[in-house]
């Protein structure tokens, strides 16, 4: 949350790259910023770029409702998009979650505690290391 908005941008693609989206790592564009039309990145699924997933991401504290995934809505298609990936540092409301299952193409919502988690699988702002657990050494122990 600390974080500025392009840098969720970038990390949201650099996540999703992680995942094996993109035929390369310059497949993923960002395209954030104001006037961006609603969309955060694009992502070419094939080396061609003929099929293409648009994402928004959005870091907020409050739940995403129904008005934002509308939106979003409205811009994938005005790209002619039928996929689409909405992430968010906070959660969706219900009616958020309802609007999604009834666009006409594919709309994944995935919120902060999905999102962590899948950064965390694909070491994406994590940096896994091992735990030493100390177990007890019963033939030490043993008396002849």
């Amino acid at each position: 949350m600390n974080s500025s908005p392009a840098f969720f941008e970038a990390l949201v693609l650099d996540l999703l790259h992680a995942m094996g989206y993109g035929a390369n790592r310059e497949a993923l564009q960002r395209v954030g910023g104001s006037g961006d039309g609603g969309i955060d990145g694009i992502i070419s699924l094939d080396r061609l770029g003929l099929e293409k997933v648009y994402v928004q991401a959005k870091r907020w504290a409050n739940k995403v409702g129904s008005p934002e995934i509308q939106t979003f809505m409205g811009a994938l298609q005005l790209q002619h998009a039928s996929k689409g990936v909405f992430m968010t540092t906070s959660a969706f409301t219900r009616d958020a979650i309802e609007t999604a299952a009834r666009a006409r193409g594919t709309i994944v919502l995935v919120d902060g505690h999905r999102l962590a988690g899948l950064m965390i699988d694909h070491s994406v702002g994590v940096t896994p290391r091992p735990i030493n657990i100390p177990r007890v050494d019963q033939d030490y122990f043993e008396e002849d």
